[in-house]
Protein backbone atom coordinates (compact mmCIF):
# COMPACT_ATOMS: atom_id res chain seq x y z
CA UNK A 1 0.00 0.00 0.00
CA UNK A 2 1.11 3.64 -0.47
CA UNK A 3 0.85 6.03 2.24
CA UNK A 4 -0.58 8.88 1.78
CA UNK A 5 -2.15 9.69 5.17
CA UNK A 6 1.01 8.30 7.69
CA UNK A 7 4.67 8.19 7.48
CA UNK A 8 6.18 4.68 8.27
CA UNK A 9 9.53 4.26 9.23
CA UNK A 10 11.73 1.09 10.45
CA UNK A 11 14.96 1.68 12.53
CA UNK A 12 17.18 0.85 15.40
CA UNK A 13 14.33 -2.16 16.17
CA UNK A 14 11.42 0.24 15.76
CA UNK A 15 8.67 1.26 13.58
CA UNK A 16 7.45 4.61 13.80
CA UNK A 17 4.09 5.53 12.89
CA UNK A 18 3.47 9.26 12.14
CA UNK A 19 -0.05 10.27 11.77
CA UNK A 20 0.68 12.64 8.83
CA UNK A 21 -2.32 15.37 8.08
CA UNK A 22 -1.03 18.54 10.26
CA UNK A 23 -3.17 20.94 8.97
CA UNK A 24 -6.13 19.05 10.69
CA UNK A 25 -3.96 18.31 13.76
CA UNK A 26 -4.49 14.81 12.67
CA UNK A 27 -7.74 14.28 12.42
CA UNK A 28 -8.70 10.50 11.40
CA UNK A 29 -10.14 9.98 7.87
CA UNK A 30 -11.44 6.27 6.64
CA UNK A 31 -8.04 6.16 4.20
CA UNK A 32 -5.60 7.37 7.37
CA UNK A 33 -7.40 4.39 9.34
CA UNK A 34 -6.54 1.78 6.82
CA UNK A 35 -3.24 3.49 5.63
CA UNK A 36 -2.45 2.44 9.54
CA UNK A 37 -4.16 -0.56 10.34
CA UNK A 38 -1.86 -1.86 7.10
CA UNK A 39 0.96 -0.26 8.29
CA UNK A 40 0.61 -1.99 11.95
CA UNK A 41 0.20 -4.97 10.89
CA UNK A 42 3.36 -4.63 8.56
CA UNK A 43 5.37 -3.88 11.51
CA UNK A 44 3.79 -6.79 13.44
CA UNK A 45 5.22 -8.86 10.09
CA UNK A 46 8.66 -7.67 10.09
CA UNK A 47 11.04 -9.67 12.36
CA UNK A 48 13.41 -6.65 12.39
CA UNK A 49 10.90 -4.62 14.46
CA UNK A 50 10.59 -5.25 18.37
CA UNK A 51 8.20 -2.44 18.90
CA UNK A 52 5.67 0.48 17.42
CA UNK A 53 5.97 4.38 18.25
CA UNK A 54 2.53 5.79 16.96
CA UNK A 55 2.98 10.12 16.73
CA UNK A 56 1.60 12.89 15.00
CA UNK A 57 2.95 14.95 12.77
CA UNK A 58 2.46 18.92 13.72
CA UNK A 59 0.72 20.57 16.59
CA UNK A 60 -1.14 17.85 17.78
CA UNK A 61 -1.06 14.07 18.16
CA UNK A 62 -4.92 13.51 16.60
CA UNK A 63 -7.79 15.61 17.20
CA UNK A 64 -10.01 13.05 16.33
CA UNK A 65 -12.25 11.98 13.69
CA UNK A 66 -12.33 14.34 10.62
CA UNK A 67 -16.06 15.48 10.87
CA UNK A 68 -16.04 16.83 7.33
CA UNK A 69 -15.95 13.32 6.41
CA UNK A 70 -18.76 11.86 8.21
CA UNK A 71 -21.84 11.37 6.22
CA UNK A 72 -19.63 11.45 3.10
CA UNK A 73 -21.19 9.95 -0.40
CA UNK A 74 -21.13 6.39 -0.59
CA UNK A 75 -20.85 4.20 -3.43
CA UNK A 76 -24.40 3.06 -4.32
CA UNK A 77 -25.39 -0.37 -3.00
CA UNK A 78 -23.06 -0.07 0.20
CA UNK A 79 -24.37 0.69 3.53
CA UNK A 80 -25.29 4.75 4.65
CA UNK A 81 -25.10 4.56 8.15
CA UNK A 82 -28.67 5.94 7.96
CA UNK A 83 -30.24 2.50 9.71
CA UNK A 84 -28.95 1.48 13.10
CA UNK A 85 -27.34 -1.79 12.43
CA UNK A 86 -25.70 0.26 8.97
CA UNK A 87 -24.59 2.49 11.66
CA UNK A 88 -22.67 0.08 14.12
CA UNK A 89 -21.63 -1.43 10.66
CA UNK A 90 -19.44 1.22 10.43
CA UNK A 91 -18.72 1.73 13.55
CA UNK A 92 -17.35 -1.72 14.19
CA UNK A 93 -15.30 -1.45 10.66
CA UNK A 94 -13.39 1.84 12.20
CA UNK A 95 -12.91 0.34 15.65
CA UNK A 96 -11.53 -2.99 14.17
CA UNK A 97 -8.54 -1.40 12.30
CA UNK A 98 -8.06 1.05 15.60
CA UNK A 99 -7.82 -2.48 17.28
CA UNK A 100 -5.16 -3.54 15.74
CA UNK A 101 -2.80 -1.62 17.87
CA UNK A 102 -4.47 -4.43 20.92
CA UNK A 103 -4.31 -7.47 18.86
CA UNK A 104 -0.94 -7.06 16.86
CA UNK A 105 1.75 -9.13 18.67
CA UNK A 106 4.52 -6.39 19.38
CA UNK A 107 4.14 -3.40 22.11
CA UNK A 108 3.17 -0.24 20.83
CA UNK A 109 3.70 3.42 22.86
CA UNK A 110 1.39 6.38 21.54
CA UNK A 111 3.42 9.84 22.01
CA UNK A 112 0.84 12.12 22.85
CA UNK A 113 1.62 15.60 22.17
CA UNK A 114 -0.80 18.93 21.66
CA UNK A 115 -4.63 17.57 21.18
CA UNK A 116 -5.38 13.89 22.39
CA UNK A 117 -9.02 14.42 21.75
CA UNK A 118 -11.83 12.16 20.72
CA UNK A 119 -11.05 9.29 18.53
CA UNK A 120 -7.66 10.35 18.97
CA UNK A 121 -7.66 8.97 22.73
CA UNK A 122 -9.40 5.75 20.84
CA UNK A 123 -5.27 5.43 19.17
CA UNK A 124 -3.58 6.44 22.23
CA UNK A 125 -5.31 3.86 24.80
CA UNK A 126 -5.61 1.17 22.23
CA UNK A 127 -1.51 1.29 22.29
CA UNK A 128 0.10 -0.72 25.44
CA UNK A 129 1.82 2.18 26.93
CA UNK A 130 0.88 6.13 26.48
CA UNK A 131 3.39 8.66 27.31
CA UNK A 132 2.08 12.23 27.25
CA UNK A 133 4.13 15.92 26.68
CA UNK A 134 2.64 17.64 30.66
CA UNK A 135 0.67 20.01 28.43
CA UNK A 136 -1.24 17.93 26.45
CA UNK A 137 -4.81 17.87 26.09
CA UNK A 138 -6.56 14.67 26.57
CA UNK A 139 -10.42 13.89 26.35
CA UNK A 140 -13.90 13.12 24.45
CA UNK A 141 -15.34 16.80 24.24
CA UNK A 142 -17.88 15.10 21.23
CA UNK A 143 -19.67 13.51 23.99
CA UNK A 144 -21.46 16.63 24.68
CA UNK A 145 -23.30 16.47 21.71
CA UNK A 146 -22.26 13.41 19.16
CA UNK A 147 -22.89 10.35 20.69
CA UNK A 148 -21.03 8.14 23.07
CA UNK A 149 -17.40 6.80 23.19
CA UNK A 150 -16.94 4.14 20.33
CA UNK A 151 -14.27 2.61 21.89
CA UNK A 152 -13.95 2.33 25.80
CA UNK A 153 -11.50 1.34 27.36
CA UNK A 154 -11.09 4.53 29.65
CA UNK A 155 -12.37 2.65 33.17
CA UNK A 156 -9.30 0.22 32.61
CA UNK A 157 -7.03 2.87 33.17
CA UNK A 158 -8.49 5.97 35.11
CA UNK A 159 -11.08 3.67 37.25
CA UNK A 160 -14.98 4.37 36.93
CA UNK A 161 -15.18 7.26 38.68
CA UNK A 162 -12.47 9.29 36.38
CA UNK A 163 -13.93 7.52 33.51
CA UNK A 164 -17.62 9.05 34.38
CA UNK A 165 -16.35 12.33 35.10
CA UNK A 166 -14.82 12.57 31.94
CA UNK A 167 -17.08 11.27 29.62
CA UNK A 168 -19.92 12.60 31.31
CA UNK A 169 -18.99 16.19 30.66
CA UNK A 170 -16.52 15.97 27.71
CA UNK A 171 -13.78 17.85 29.52
CA UNK A 172 -10.37 17.23 29.11
CA UNK A 173 -7.28 16.48 31.12
CA UNK A 174 -3.63 17.96 30.61
CA UNK A 175 -1.18 15.24 30.01
CA UNK A 176 0.43 15.89 33.81
CA UNK A 177 -3.24 14.85 35.10
CA UNK A 178 -3.92 12.69 33.54
CA UNK A 179 -0.53 10.84 34.59
CA UNK A 180 -2.17 11.24 38.34
CA UNK A 181 -5.12 9.15 37.66
CA UNK A 182 -3.53 6.87 35.61
CA UNK A 183 -4.55 7.37 32.37
CA UNK A 184 -1.12 7.96 30.96
CA UNK A 185 1.68 5.94 32.06
CA UNK A 186 3.61 9.25 32.30
CA UNK A 187 3.71 12.81 31.51
CA UNK A 188 6.74 14.68 31.22
CA UNK A 189 7.86 17.92 29.46
CA UNK A 190 6.99 18.54 26.08
CA UNK A 191 10.31 19.14 24.95
CA UNK A 192 11.64 15.68 26.39
CA UNK A 193 8.66 14.36 25.04
CA UNK A 194 10.74 12.33 22.28
CA UNK A 195 13.51 11.98 24.15
CA UNK A 196 11.34 9.50 27.07
CA UNK A 197 9.67 7.96 23.84
CA UNK A 198 12.31 7.00 22.25
CA UNK A 199 14.23 5.87 25.17
CA UNK A 200 11.99 2.92 26.65
CA UNK A 201 11.78 1.94 22.33
CA UNK A 202 15.55 1.60 22.87
CA UNK A 203 14.84 -0.99 25.54
CA UNK A 204 12.46 -2.86 24.06
CA UNK A 205 14.82 -3.01 21.40
CA UNK A 206 17.06 -4.83 23.68
CA UNK A 207 14.15 -7.49 24.02
CA UNK A 208 13.38 -11.07 21.75
CA UNK A 209 10.44 -9.89 20.18
CA UNK A 210 9.10 -13.05 21.14
CA UNK A 211 9.45 -12.58 24.21
CA UNK A 212 7.38 -8.82 24.35
CA UNK A 213 4.99 -10.66 22.77
CA UNK A 214 4.50 -13.24 25.19
CA UNK A 215 3.98 -10.69 28.11
CA UNK A 216 2.33 -8.02 26.24
CA UNK A 217 -0.32 -10.77 25.28
CA UNK A 218 -0.67 -12.30 28.84
CA UNK A 219 -1.16 -8.52 30.23
CA UNK A 220 -3.80 -7.90 27.03
CA UNK A 221 -5.57 -11.91 27.83
CA UNK A 222 -6.09 -10.70 31.82
CA UNK A 223 -7.90 -7.31 30.41
CA UNK A 224 -10.02 -9.26 27.70
CA UNK A 225 -10.59 -12.05 30.86
CA UNK A 226 -12.32 -8.73 32.46
CA UNK A 227 -14.62 -8.14 29.70
CA UNK A 228 -12.53 -5.63 27.33
CA UNK A 229 -12.70 -6.93 24.28
CA UNK A 230 -16.60 -7.45 24.64
CA UNK A 231 -16.77 -4.08 26.17
CA UNK A 232 -15.51 -2.30 22.91
CA UNK A 233 -18.11 -3.88 20.97
CA UNK A 234 -20.55 -2.96 23.53
CA UNK A 235 -19.55 0.25 23.22
CA UNK A 236 -20.00 0.15 19.11
CA UNK A 237 -23.32 -0.53 19.84
CA UNK A 238 -23.91 2.29 22.53
CA UNK A 239 -22.62 4.63 20.38
CA UNK A 240 -25.30 3.52 17.42
CA UNK A 241 -27.99 3.88 20.02
CA UNK A 242 -26.76 7.39 21.64
CA UNK A 243 -26.90 8.42 18.03
CA UNK A 244 -30.46 8.38 18.51
CA UNK A 245 -30.37 10.86 21.31
CA UNK A 246 -32.10 14.44 20.07
CA UNK A 247 -28.99 16.37 21.21
CA UNK A 248 -27.11 14.47 18.28
CA UNK A 249 -30.02 15.40 16.33
CA UNK A 250 -29.90 19.09 17.29
CA UNK A 251 -25.97 19.16 17.00
CA UNK A 252 -26.47 17.95 13.17
CA UNK A 253 -29.34 20.70 12.74
CA UNK A 254 -26.63 23.08 13.83
CA UNK A 255 -23.87 22.40 11.83
CA UNK A 256 -26.17 22.67 8.66
CA UNK A 257 -27.44 25.87 9.82
CA UNK A 258 -24.52 27.46 11.71
CA UNK A 259 -21.17 25.74 10.14
CA UNK A 260 -19.31 23.13 12.31
CA UNK A 261 -16.89 25.43 13.49
CA UNK A 262 -20.01 28.18 15.03
CA UNK A 263 -22.04 24.66 15.92
CA UNK A 264 -18.60 23.67 18.10
CA UNK A 265 -17.99 26.66 19.66
CA UNK A 266 -21.65 27.39 21.30
CA UNK A 267 -21.77 23.65 22.37
CA UNK A 268 -18.60 23.99 24.41
CA UNK A 269 -18.30 27.28 25.18
CA UNK A 270 -20.44 27.08 28.45
CA UNK A 271 -18.23 24.71 29.63
CA UNK A 272 -15.01 27.60 29.96
CA UNK A 273 -11.62 26.36 29.23
CA UNK A 274 -12.95 22.48 28.84
CA UNK A 275 -10.49 21.53 31.71
CA UNK A 276 -11.32 19.06 34.99
CA UNK A 277 -8.77 19.23 37.59
CA UNK A 278 -7.58 16.80 39.58
CA UNK A 279 -6.39 17.29 42.99
CA UNK A 280 -7.71 20.49 43.79
CA UNK A 281 -11.38 22.35 43.85
CA UNK A 282 -13.14 23.18 40.83
CA UNK A 283 -16.59 24.09 42.15
CA UNK A 284 -18.59 26.72 39.92
CA UNK A 285 -16.18 28.98 37.96
CA UNK A 286 -16.42 32.64 37.54
CA UNK A 287 -17.30 31.56 34.10
CA UNK A 288 -20.13 29.34 34.69
CA UNK A 289 -21.86 31.22 37.08
CA UNK A 290 -21.85 34.65 34.70
CA UNK A 291 -23.25 32.54 32.08
CA UNK A 292 -26.01 31.04 34.27
CA UNK A 293 -26.56 34.39 35.23
CA UNK A 294 -26.78 35.75 31.76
Amino acid sequence: MEYEQIHYEVEDGRARITLARPKTHNAMTPRLLEELEHALWEADDTTAVHCVVLRGEGPSFCSGYDLTTLGGKKQEGHRTGRSHDDDIWLIEQSNRRVRALWEMHKPSIAQVHGNCLAGGTDLAMACDIVIAAEDARIGFPAARSMGALPNNLWMYHCGPQWAKRLQLTGDSVTGADAEKIGLVMKAVPAEVLEDEVEGLADRFSLIDPDLLAANKRITNLALELMGAQTLQRLAGEGDARAHRAQAVRDYVKGVRADGLKETLRKRDEPFGDGFARVGEPEGRSEFVRATRED
